[in-house]
This record gives C-alpha cells, sequence and structure tokens, in this order.
C-alpha cells in the first residue's frame, strides 16, 4: 500500500468520494484547538489549528451532500462549509461525526455551531464521539427530525 500526502481535495473510488484536504476556516467561532501541540524537530510547538484536519464527502442523488468527519478539528461548520464551497451544492443530506464540542474549552461554541447546523437544513445530523453530551442534548432538542443518536450497527439511508 502507498502513502500520499495530500493538503488538497482528492477524489477516490471511480471519482465518486471527495476527500477534502485541507480544511478553510471560515467561521468566526470556530478557532483550533488551543492546547494541540505538534512535533516541530526535536521540539514540539503550539499547533491549534490542526491543518491536517479532513473528510469524506459524497453527494446523494437529489438530497444533496453526505459529510462524514473524524473530529471536525476544524470545526463542523467550517467542514460543512468547505464541503459546499468545493462541490458547489448547498443542500448537506447528512452530517456524520465529531463535532468536537466536548469539554470547557468548546462549551462557548455548542451554541452557534448548533444554530449554523438548523441554519443549513442538515437533513440527518449524527454526533459522534467527541461531539460531547451538552452538544448532542442540544442537538436532538433543537433538529429532532434530523437526530439520529449513533451506536454500534446504526444504519442510515438518505
Amino acid at each position: 500500500m502507498d502513502v500520499v500526502e495530500e493538503r488538497g481535495q482528492t477524489l477516490l473510488v471511480d471519482d465518486t468520494v471527495l476527500v477534502s484536504g485541507q480544511v478553510d476556516r471560515t467561521t468566526d467561532f470556530e478557532r483550533g484547538f488551543p492546547i494541540h501541540f505538534a512535533r516541530a524537530g526535536e521540539d514540539w510547538e503550539p499547533d491549534p489549528m490542526i491543518w491536517d484536519d479532513q473528510n469524506v464527502v459524497v453527494s446523494v442523488k437529489d438530497r444533496g451532500l453526505v459529510i462524514v468527519s473524524g473530529c471536525s478539528h476544524a470545526g463542523a461548520i467550517n467542514v460543512l462549509r468547505n464541503a459546499q464551497r468545493l462541490t458547489g451544492e448547498s443542500r448537506i443530506a447528512g452530517f456524520i461525526g465529531g463535532c468536537h464540542l466536548t469539554g470547557g474549552t468548546f462549551e462557548p461554541i455548542i451554541e452557534p455551531t448548533v444554530e449554523a447546523f438548523a441554519r443549513a437544513g442538515v437533513g440527518r445530523v449524527v454526533p459522534a464521539h467527541c461531539s460531547g453530551w451538552r452538544a448532542t442534548h442540544l442537538l436532538a432538542a433543537r433538529m429532532p427530525a434530523a437526530f439520529v443518536q449513533p451506536s454500534v450497527g446504526t444504519v442510515l439511508s438518505f
């Protein structure tokens, strides 16, 4: 297997699956992960933006985009908007993955994140591991028709 490093977007699986590449930071409330450090030679240096954050995007015919993100270190809304920018598609059929909103550092951005998901009209929102209890419950309350509580074996249809 070959490992390919790519900062830009890449199409895979017969050009049907888009890997986002580096995610643009465009929101005014998603400011990275302030306590993150990266190795630089022999030293460690602050790396709050975690520039290697990527996600996978698939366009579902007549429905819009399904975005699968790991932790969304770039910010879940930055991930969503980046997918829209890369594809030219505004409809979001689903967002699956971590929203990186757990803990005191990120609690102040839970409200604007949930509000932005609601304004974007996300069809299914499936918050994963690092979304946190508070964000998950607010997403469920604010977007009950779109909210899916994931667990092992969850099957989603779009």
